[in-house]
């Protein structure tokens, strides 16, 4: 009765746990999250490594490779020029990242850890967590870009990067009111930026484990209408999980092409 009773917490797929140390006090615990960092690095390791065979007749993995860093690149020059070029390894960076990091998230496969001490003789099974669903994952790469930003408007411009805020041709009275506007607008840009993946990862997860539990509620279900429920809420997850796929492309390219558009805006002032 207990099982049958219980509720499924769609939130509980983001809760960081500890793999290895206490986290209360502990600031070098080893958690899930870091866990999957390092398969989400690992995996884009393999990833170009095996890409980066310089052959004489390209195989696909190549191909693939020599694909998102030439997809990448263009994006650089289409947006700043070519002095865009120097920007390219922290842009290509955070698009790779990103990319691996949401598709591992979907991948339906668990890591088995040797914890004796967590589950005896067996281990602990770390279930795939999509580590940009973390506000604090996103956001330091969202500071990151926005720091490059800064750093790179007033080396070039000095004070005069200010006039990023003040649009050519503007009124001086118009100005009293878009130059505030203008202001405010570039500093929620990392807010913006870190929020959008966040809650785009977050609420794919969510609707798939919310009609998850429709799948299991109506197989319990008494009557006719509960495995009905449940064939509709498994086609539903069927099409999320596919858009989500889509999704999780879509984001990396948006927090790479709006980075390398804020960037832009220090090197070449409108």
């Amino acid at each position: 009765m207990a099982a049958e009773q219980a509720t499924i917490d769609p939130m509980h797929q983001f809760q960081i746990d500890s793999l290895a140390g206490d986290l209360a006090g502990n600031p070098f615990a080893f958690t899930n999250s870091a866990l999957w960092m390092m398969i989400v690095l690992g995996s884009i390791l393999v990833f170009m490594i095996g890409g980066m065979r310089r052959e004489l007749v390209p195989g696909r993995w190549q191909v693939m490779v020599e694909g998102i860093t030439g997809f990448v690149s263009s994006m650089i020059d289409t947006n700043i020029g070519p002095e865009g070029r120097k920007y390219l390894p922290w842009v290509f960076t955070i698009f790779i990242f990103i990319l691996f990091a949401n598709l591992m998230g979907l991948m339906p496969f668990g890591v088995l850890i040797p914890v004796a001490d967590y589950v005896p003789g067996v281990g602990l099974v770390a279930h795939p967590f999509t580590v940009t669903s973390q506000f604090v994952i996103t956001g330091v790469m969202a500071i990151i870009s926005f720091s490059i930003v800064l750093i790179v408007g007033f080396w070039r411009h000095r004070l005069h990067f200010f006039s990023l805020f003040v649009p050519k041709g503007t009124p001086l009275l118009l100005q009293l009111l878009i130059v505030p506007i203008e202001f405010i607008s570039f500093i929620v840009r990392p807010f913006s930026l870190a929020l959008r993946l966040f809650v785009a990862m977050i609420a794919g997860h969510i609707l798939i484990k919310v009609f998850g539990s429709f799948v299991v509620s109506g197989l319990n279900a008494e009557g006719a209408m509960g495995p009905a429920i449940a064939i509709l809420s498994f086609l539903f997850i069927a099409g999320v999980s596919a858009l989500e796929l889509l999704v999780a492309a879509i984001q990396a390219y948006v927090f790479a092409l709006l980075t390398s558009l804020y960037i832009n805006d220090a090197v070449n002032l409108h």
